[in-house]
C-alpha cells in the first residue's frame, strides 16, 4: 500500500503550500479563491485475508494544522475504530489490526479528527471516510440447488433445451476475474452439451428411452473466467427421458384358440389375449376389437384397464347345433398417437371351438299370455306351453308348475303336453290377473330345468248386480217446492264390460204411482229423485223408504233393488236443514230448543247430585268391619305364613263367600297362574241327616295343605258352607226369635272340638248379659 499513502501524502502537501500562497500576499494582492478544507481524503484499501507478521498499514491522514509539533493529536472513530483499526495519534497513520474477509464485510465506514494534544479540543470538526477491503479470488462457485432433476421426451432433436443449471461466487464481480464463471461438462458426453457461459443444456439427437431411460451429468463451474488457477464447483443432474409413443402394441401370439362350452352365460369370460407395448403410461394402453369373422355379433372383446389385456365373452348364447367353430380376427390399437403419425395397431387370430353342453329345454316363448272366462268350469283347457330339447338326442320334455307361485292350486298341468287347466273356480273381482312359472325338463337329465311365465288374465263375466255407490240418506225439507231435487243416486257395479257401465233406474212396480216422489234420468249412470208436492209434515210422516231397481246393460242383465231412505226435516227460508225430528213440534210455543236443552241439563245435574248423596250416606252408616253378634260368617287367617297379610284379598273369590251354594266344582284361582290342573271334586252331597260339619271342614284344610296352586302367601280359606240340611242352620245366621240369653249354646259341643271353644265363647258372652 505504499502507493496509496504517497498517493494521499502528495495531495496533503499541495494542499498545504497552497494554502501558505495565500498568505505570502499583502492585503491588496489577496486573490479571489474558495477556501480549501484543511482536509484531502480519498478512499483507502486493505486487501482481505492479509496474514503478515505486523499490521498492514491502510494510510496516512494529515492536516494543514499538524507543522510537526507535538500540540495536536489524530483520533479516529467508526465502524471498527480501535478494534480491527488503529490509528498513530501523533503521525496519523492507519493500520489494519486484524486479517479482513470481503465476503463478511466489503467496507467500513470511518471518523477522523484532530483535536489539541493537551487540551482535547477539536481544531477541526471531524470528517467520514471509507475503508475498502480489497477482493482476492478466495470462493469457489456452488450450485445451490445441486443437484439437479430434468426431463427431456425421448428422440428428441438436436439442440433440444433440457434445463439451466447456475453457480455462484461469494467474490467480487467487478473487482477483477475472481467471479467470472465458465462451465462444462466433465461426465455425461456425447449425449447432453452446455452453453459455457450461461449453463444451459442440450440433447442430442436419437435418445431412445427404451435403450436407456436415465442419464447422470456432472457440470463443473470454474471462476478466473476458466484459466488455470481458478477455483472450481461441481453438481450432478440426473436427466430422465420422458416417454413418447414411439411403439406399436405386439401380440405376444399370432394364433390364440379357446374352447369354450356352448352354455356359456352371456357376459362371460370365454378367453383372454394380450398385446404388449413397450411404451409406458397412456402411451402404451391400447384397445381391443374385432374386425373379421362374427357376422352374428356372438363375441366382443373388451379391455382390462388394469391388466391391458383384451377380455373375451359372449353377447349372444352359442348353439353347437348350429355353429360349432369360429375364426375372429382381433386387432390391438394405442389409444393414443403422437401428431403427424398414424395409430400403431396389430392384428392376431382368434379359433374359438365351441364345446357341446346338455342344455336345458327351451321354451317356444319366454312368456305366455292366457284368457279364461271366470266363469269357466273346473278342467278347462286355457292354453299350451311347448319346450323342447336343443340337444341333438332331443330328450322328452316334461311340465310342472312350480307352486309357490300358485300357492292356492287354481291351475294344473298336463305333464306330457303342457295343458294347462283350471282346477279352481276363478273370480275376476277377487283376483284379474295370475302370475305362475311353468317349468320344463329333461326326462332323462332332471338337473336341466328351463322355467317360463305364464300370465293367465280372468275375463269378466256379467256375475255381479248393480248397487247404490253409497247408502244414501236424503232430506226433504217441509217447506220445498214440488219438483225439487232431494238426492242425486249413482250406482257401481264390480263388473267391467268392455263396452262400460250403462245403468237404468226404476221405481218397484207398486212405487210407480206413488204420490210423493218421482225420479229422472239425468244421463250420466245417476238419477235425481224429485218430490212431487209441497204437503211433507213431520207430524204426518217423518220418513219415507223409497226402493229403487237399478239394471246393468251386460248379458244377461243384472239388477238389485236398493232403497233410499228420506227423512222429513224443518229446514230456513233458505233451504238449510235445522231438525228433522218430530219432537221439535210437541214443545211449549214460548220454549227454543236452547233453553229446553238448559232445562234437560239441569235435571240431570240434579239427579247426579241425589245419586251421590244417597252414595255416600249408605257408605257412612256402613260400619268398616262387622261387628254384628249374629254374623257368624268367619275368615280364617293364617299368619304362620310371609305374604301380603289381612290386606292381601286377591287370594279368594268373595262371591263364594256370599253364595258357597253355586260352587260345585273347582275354584280357579286369580292370584296366580296354576301350572298343573287341580281336579275339580265332586260336590258335597247332604246326608240323610245332614253334613258332618266337623268332617267337611277337615277336607277342606287337606286340600288346602295339598293343592299345588297354592301361593306362598297368605290365603283365606271359606268356612261359611254347613251343607244341605243341617238342623243346626247356617252358620252365618244363629238368629231366632229368642234373644241372646234363651239361646243354648251346648249342642255346639256335639258338633267336635273345634266349635266347642265357639260354644264356650257364647255361653260364657250370655252369662255377662245377664248378670248386668
Amino acid at each position: 500500500m505504499p502507493s496509496h499513502v504517497s498517493d494521499l501524502y502528495h495531495t496533503m502537501n499541495a494542499s498545504a503550500a497552497t494554502q501558505r500562497g495565500h498568505n505570502g500576499l499583502g492585503e491588496g494582492q489577496r486573490l479571489l479563491s474558495r477556501a480549501k478544507r484543511g482536509w484531502v481524503w480519498n478512499q483507502m484499501f486493505v486487501l482481505e485475508e492479509f496474514s503478515g507478521p505486523d499490521p498492514i498499514l491502510v494510510g496516512r491522514l494529515h492536516t494543514d494544522l499538524d507543522v510537526g509539533g507535538k500540540s495536536i493529536k489524530y483520533i479516529l472513530a467508526g465502524e471498527g475504530a480501535g478494534t480491527i483499526f488503529a490509528i498513530n495519534e501523533l503521525t496519523g497513520d492507519i493500520h489494519a489490526m486484524k486479517r479482513l474477509d470481503r465476503e463478511e464485510k466489503a467496507e467500513y465506514t470511518l471518523t477522523a479528527q484532530v483535536i489539541n494534544a493537551e487540551t482535547d479540543e477539536p481544531l477541526e470538526p471531524p470528517s467520514e471516510f471509507i475503508i475498502k477491503v480489497q477482493d482476492i479470488n478466495d470462493n469457489p462457485p456452488q450450485f445451490v440447488q445441486a443437484p439437479y432433476q430434468a426431463s427431456v421426451p425421448e428422440m428428441s432433436a438436436v439442440g433440444t433445451p433440457v434445463t439451466r443449471v447456475t453457480a455462484t461466487d461469494a467474490d467480487d464481480p467487478v473487482y477483477g476475474n475472481s467471479a467470472k464463471l465458465v462451465y462444462s461438462i466433465l461426465e455425461g458426453q456425447p449425449y447432453f452439451s452446455i452453453d459455457p457461459n450461461s449453463g444451459k443444456r442440450f440433447a442430442l439427437q436419437g435418445m431412445d428411452r427404451e435403450m436407456r431411460e436415465e442419464y447422470l451429468v456432472v457440470i463443473q463451474a470454474k471462476d478466473m473466467g476458466g484459466h488455470m488457477g481458478g477455483l472450481s464447483g461441481t453438481t450432478t443432474v440426473t436427466i430422465t427421458l420422458t416417454d413418447i409413443n414411439d411403439n406399436p402394441p405386439k401380440f405376444s401370439k399370432n394364433l390364440y384358440e379357446f374352447v369354450i362350452p356352448e352354455d356359456l352365460p352371456i357376459g362371460k369370460m370365454g378367453g383372454k389375449v394380450k398385446a404388449n407395448d413397450r411404451d409406458t403410461g397412456e402411451n402404451s394402453k391400447s384397445t381391443y376389437g374385432i374386425v373379421e369373422g362374427d357376422d352374428q355379433g356372438v363375441f366382443e372383446i373388451i379391455t382390462d384397464s388394469q391388466t391391458q389385456e383384451g377380455i373375451l365373452q359372449l353377447k349372444k348364447p352359442l348353439d353347437y347345433e348350429s355353429k360349432r367353430a369360429y375364426n375372429l380376427k382381433v386387432e390391438a390399437t394405442n389409444v393414443r398417437s403422437e401428431p403427424g403419425s398414424g395409430p400403431f395397431k396389430d392384428t392376431a387370430t382368434v379359433k374359438i371351438t365351441v364345446e357341446d353342453s346338455d342344455e336345458p329345454p327351451v321354451f317356444s316363448k319366454p312368456i305366455y299370455q292366457l284368457e279364461v272366462n271366470e266363469n269357466a268350469p273346473i278342467n278347462t283347457i286355457i292354453g299350451t306351453v311347448t319346450a323342447r330339447d336343443p340337444d341333438s338326442t332331443g330328450s322328452q320334455v316334461r311340465y310342472f308348475i312350480d307352486r309357490h307361485t300358485d300357492l292356492e292350486r287354481q291351475f294344473n298341468i298336463n305333464v306330457d303336453d303342457g295343458k294347462i287347466t283350471l282346477a279352481k273356480l276363478l273370480d275376476r273381482e277377487t283376483d284379474m290377473w295370475h302370475n305362475i312359472t311353468v317349468t320344463a325338463t329333461e326326462v332323462r337329465n332332471h338337473s336341466q330345468i328351463s322355467r317360463a311365465i305364464v300370465a293367465i288374465r280372468v275375463m269378466d263375466i256379467n256375475d255381479n248386480a248393480p248397487e247404490f255407490a253409497t247408502e244414501y240418506e236424503a232430506f226433504l225439507c217441509e217447506n220445498g217446492k214440488p219438483g225439487q231435487v232431494i238426492q242425486t243416486v249413482s250406482a257401481v257395479d264390480k263388473d267391467d264390460p268392455i263396452q262400460g257401465h250403462y245403468f237404468n233406474y226404476r221405481l218397484v212396480p207398486e212405487m210407480l204411482n206413488n204420490p210423493n216422489f218421482t225420479i229422472k234420468n239425468n244421463q250420466d249412470n245417476s238419477i235425481s229423485v224429485l218430490a212431487k208436492h209441497d204437503t211433507f209434515r213431520r207430524q204426518k210422516q217423518e220418513m219415507y223408504f223409497l226402493p229403487i231397481i237399478v239394471t246393468d246393460n251386460g248379458h244377461p242383465p243384472m239388477s238389485s233393488t236398493n232403497t233410499l231412505t228420506i227423512r222429513v226435516c224443518g229446514c230456513s227460508k233458505d233451504g238449510i236443514v235445522q231438525s228433522c225430528n218430530v219432537e221439535a213440534y210437541v214443545l211449549p210455543i214460548g220454549l227454543s230448543m236452547g233453553a229446553l236443552i238448559a232445562i234437560l241439563a239441569c235435571i240431570v245435574l240434579l239427579l247426579v247430585i241425589v245419586v251421590l248423596f244417597v252414595t255416600l250416606r249408605r257408605h257412612k252408616n256402613e260400619p268398616l268391619i262387622i261387628k254384628d253378634d249374629e254374623d257368624v260368617r268367619e275368615n280364617i287367617i293364617r299368619y304362620d305364613d310371609e305374604g301380603g297379610g289381612e290386606e292381601d284379598t286377591e287370594a279368594f273369590d268373595i262371591a263364594t263367600l256370599q253364595n258357597p251354594d253355586g260352587i260345585n266344582g273347582y275354584l280357579p284361582r286369580k292370584d296366580i297362574k296354576p301350572d298343573l290342573q287341580f281336579m275339580p271334586r265332586a260336590g258335597q252331597h247332604s246326608g240323610p241327616n245332614g253334613v258332618d260339619v266337623d268332617e267337611f271342614i277337615n277336607v277342606r284344610l287337606h286340600e288346602a295343605d295339598n293343592d299345588p296352586t297354592a301361593p306362598p302367601y297368605d290365603s283365606i280359606q271359606i268356612y261359611g258352607y254347613e251343607g244341605r240340611g243341617s238342623i243346626a242352620g247356617s252358620l252365618s245366621s244363629l238368629e231366632t226369635t229368642s234373644s241372646d240369653s234363651d239361646q243354648n249354646y251346648d249342642y255346639l259341643r256335639e258338633w267336635g272340638p273345634r266349635f266347642r271353644r265357639l260354644g264356650e265363647l257364647y255361653s260364657s258372652k250370655a252369662l255377662l248379659d245377664d248378670r248386668n
